[in-house]
C-alpha cells in the first residue's frame, strides 16, 4: 500500500466517524423535542375545567341584639373641694394625716390667731364704750324730756339731746359689726372639714406661712362614697343613645336607662354597677359633644377622685341584621360581602355597619332579610364566581 493510498483510507474513516456523530446528535435532539410535545400535550388533555367550589352559606334574617360600647371617662367624688384658708397667718397645727377620712366639722388646721384676738379684743372694747355712750345719751333725752313739756328748756336742746342718741346707737352698731367680722376672722384661723370624705396631699406644711391669695390650696377634700363618672356623646351617639330606653322627655328616659359598668384601667370591671342620672343641657360648641353623668356606689373607698376608666353602655337592638364578622372582607376602609343571587354567583356587595355585638356585626345597608351571603372560605374567590352552597343536616349559621 502506498501512501496516498494509506491516506486516503484514513480520510474516509475519519469522515464516517464524524457523519454517525451528527447523525446521532441529530436523533437526540429530534427525541427530546417528541417528549416535550407529548408532554405538552398529556398535560392539555389531563386539565381539567375548574369546578364552582363548595361553601357555606348564611341566610340573613331579622333579629336581636345587645351592643356594648365604651366611652372614656373622668371620675370625681360626689363632693371634691379645695380647702383654702381664709385669712393670712402662719400654719400652727396639722389636726389629721394625708388621705385621712374625716367628717364635716372636724378641725384640720390651725393658723395662728395671736393678731386676730387681739383685734376681737379692740373691736369687743370699742362696743363696749358705744354702749356706754348710748346710755348716757339715752339718759340725757330722757332727761330733757320732761323739762321741755313743762318749758323749762327749749325743745332745740331736746333735739340735740335726741341726735346725739341717734349717732350713739349707730356707734354701737358698727361696733358689733366690726366685732362680728374680727369674730369671723378669728374664727378662719381654725379651718374645719366643709363636708365628709378623704384628705389629699399637704403641700404646705407645718411653720408655713399661708394666704388666701396662694395659688395652690392646703388640700383637696374629696366625698367619695359616691363617685361620678363624667363621659362625653357626639351628637349621632347621643341619637343612638336615647333609643335604648322608654319616655317622651330626658327625665323620663333617664328613669328607665338601664345600669351601666365601669371598666376600670386595667379592663377590669367594678363590682357595682351604675346609673346614668345627668345629661348636660346642651353641646358643647367646640366638641360638638354633650356630657353624660354616672353615679357608681363607692361604700368600700376602692375608687378615688382623678381615676380614670370607660363607662360601658348596653343597647338593645331589635329587628336587625345580625352577620359574623368573619363573614366580611375589608378593602380601603370598606366592608363587604359576597351575596349570593338566583343562580349562586357571587357579587362583592358594600355593605354599611350600625354596631358591633361580640363577633358580630350589625348591618345597617347593603343586605336585607331573605339575602344569602358566602359565610367563609371566600379569600380568593374572584368576583361574579360561582358557588355551590355547602349542604348540612343542621340550620346554616344561626346567630
Amino acid at each position: 500500500m502506498n501512501f496516498e493510498t494509506f491516506i486516503s483510507e484514513k480520510t474516509n474513516q475519519t469522515n464516517n466517524k464524524l457523519n454517525q456523530n451528527s447523525f446521532m446528535k441529530a436523533m437526540t435532539t429530534i427525541s427530546i423535542i417528541a417528549l416535550f410535545l407529548i408532554s405538552c400535550n398529556d398535560k392539555n388533555a389531563e386539565a381539567p375545567a375548574n369546578a364552582a367550589p363548595t361553601l357555606p352559606v348564611l341566610n340573613i334574617a331579622y333579629s336581636s341584639a345587645t351592643t356594648e360600647t365604651e366611652y372614656p371617662v373622668a371620675i370625681q367624688g360626689k363632693t371634691d373641694v379645695e380647702i383654702r384658708p381664709q385669712v393670712s397667718g402662719t400654719l400652727d397645727k396639722i389636726f389629721i394625716d394625708e388621705g385621712a377620712y374625716v367628717k364635716q366639722g372636724q378641725p384640720l388646721f390651725k393658723i395662728n390667731d395671736n393678731s386676730y384676738r387681739q383685734e376681737y379684743n379692740n373691736a369687743q372694747a370699742s362696743l363696749n364704750a358705744a354702749e356706754a355712750a348710748a346710755i348716757n345719751a339715752q339718759m340725757e333725752v330722757d332727761k330733757l324730756t320732761p323739762l321741755v313739756q313743762n318749758k323749762v328748756v327749749s325743745e332745740y336742746q331736746l333735739k340735740t339731746a335726741q341726735s346725739n342718741l341717734s349717732i350713739a346707737k349707730a356707734n354701737v352698731q358698727r361696733a358689733r359689726a366690726i366685732l362680728a367680722n374680727a369674730q369671723i376672722n378669728l374664727d378662719y384661723t381654725l379651718i374645719k372639714a366643709p363636708v365628709n370624705g378623704y384628705i389629699g396631699r399637704f403641700p404646705r406644711k407645718q411653720g408655713s406661712l399661708i394666704s388666701p391669695l396662694d395659688p395652690e390650696a392646703l388640700t383637696r377634700l374629696s366625698d367619695t362614697k359616691e363617685i361620678y363618672a363624667y363621659f362625653s356623646l357626639g351628637e349621632n351617639d347621643f341619637i343612638s343613645f336615647k333609643s335604648i330606653s322608654e319616655g317622651n322627655t330626658i327625665t323620663e328616659k333617664l328613669k328607665n336607662i338601664p345600669p351601666v359598668s365601669l371598666v376600670l384601667s386595667d379592663n377590669s370591671i367594678y363590682a357595682e354597677s351604675g346609673k346614668i342620672d345627668m345629661i348636660d343641657g346642651q353641646f358643647d360648641k367646640t366638641t360638638g359633644a354633650i356630657t353624660l353623668r354616672a353615679k357608681f356606689p363607692n361604700e368600700k373607698g376602692l375608687l378615688k377622685s382623678g381615676n380614670t376608666g370607660k363607662v360601658k353602655i348596653s343597647m338593645s337592638h331589635k329587628n336587625t341584621i345580625v352577620i359574623p364578622q368573619e363573614a366580611t372582607i375589608e378593602v380601603q376602609d370598606k366592608l363587604f360581602v359576597f351575596l349570593l343571587d338566583d343562580k349562586n354567583k357571587a357579587i362583592r356587595q358594600p355593605i354599611s355597619i350600625s354596631g358591633k355585638s361580640g363577633t358580630n356585626y350589625l348591618v345597617k345597608e347593603g343586605i336585607k332579610s331573605g339575602d344569602r351571603i358566602v359565610l367563609k372560605g371566600f379569600e380568593n374567590l374572584p368576583d361574579g364566581a360561582t358557588v355551590i352552597p355547602e349542604k348540612s343536616d343542621k340550620p346554616v349559621a344561626k346567630l
